[in-house]
């Protein structure tokens, strides 16, 4: 007598258990190749937009100003410098915003569809100088310690002995401690990663939600005053957390921070021959 075999319900569950765990196994890497390529797609952008700005200031004598993040995708404005005055003599409305795309000719948005964040110090990006087209080292303030260059540069906003306004800092892993990894910077660029907290959307919205007093808070700060940022490796959420305090868990960090530092600047600007 012939007898039918099957799988019992134990069996079957069993095999769907297994497939299940093959299934997540599976669906892991493969969210986490996304974030990384998305990591790497927005590094190649920042990379083209730090080239796009320093091509800029060889061409016109000063850094872009920035765009004002607010202003909606495809209306007047949007993605071109704040700036007041006639060229050569003009002045930078605000010292951060939005990287300007339409004026640099670069993308909009990091791979999180979200705008790059930009700084730039006012004695870089504001023109050359009023009231005739020179150096002038006395807007927005006077530089400590003085820059007197002799002669003064007719070429460019800034000279030799220029330095900028800004430090991207990181921190060490355990006790927390800010150490800068670059100073007296002309500018700064910044995607806020796959979160995007501060980072400008196409509608011109702020997205919020950053944890106060965490770097990523820091990096969101859209003022004049914020001049210190930080640049370290990703971290998740965490409960209790304290970036500044060592022994505590690291807030959730996930932004990707580019600097132009005054040394790479000024040697391309001499090469250009727009410095001495």
């Amino acid at each position: 007598m012939n007898r039918r075999k099957g799988f019992s319900l134990v069996e079957l569950a069993v095999v769907m258990m297994i497939i299940g765990l093959l299934l997540a196994a599976a669906l892991i890497p493969f969210s986490t190749q996304i974030d990384l390529r998305s990591q790497a797609d927005t590094q190649r952008t920042l990379d083209a937009i730090k080239e796009a700005i320093i091509g800029f200031a060889l061409a016109n004598g000063r850094l872009p100003c920035p765009a004002d993040g607010t202003v909606p995708a495809g209306t007047a404005g949007a993605g071109t410098e704040v700036l007041t005055g006639t060229s050569p003599n003009t002045t930078c409305s605000a010292t951060f915003g939005a990287v300007p795309w339409a004026t640099l000719g670069v993308p909009e948005t990091d791979a999180w569809g979200r705008r790059f964040s930009y700084w730039a110090s006012q004695t870089f990006a504001d023109g050359i100088g009023p009231p005739t087209a020179t150096f002038n080292n006395t807007f927005p303030s006077a530089q400590n310690p003085t820059c007197t260059p002799a002669p003064a540069p007719i070429q460019s906003s800034f000279a030799l002995c220029s330095l900028g306004s800004y430090t991207v800092n990181t921190r060490n892993e355990s006790t927390h401690a800010a150490t800068p990894v670059g100073s007296q910077l002309p500018a700064v660029i910044i995607s806020h990663g796959k979160n995007g907290y501060g980072a400008y959307q196409t509608s011109g919205l702020l997205v919020s939600g950053v944890t106060a007093g965490s770097d990523e808070a820091l990096n969101a700060n859209h003022a004049a005053l914020q001049t210190t940022f930080y640049s370290r490796s990703p971290t998740r959420s965490a409960s209790g957390c304290s970036d500044p305090t060592g022994g505590s868990p690291f807030c959730e960090f996930d932004d990707l921070v580019a600097m132009i530092t005054p040394n790479v600047l000024i040697a391309r600007m001499v090469a250009a021959g727009r410095l001495p």
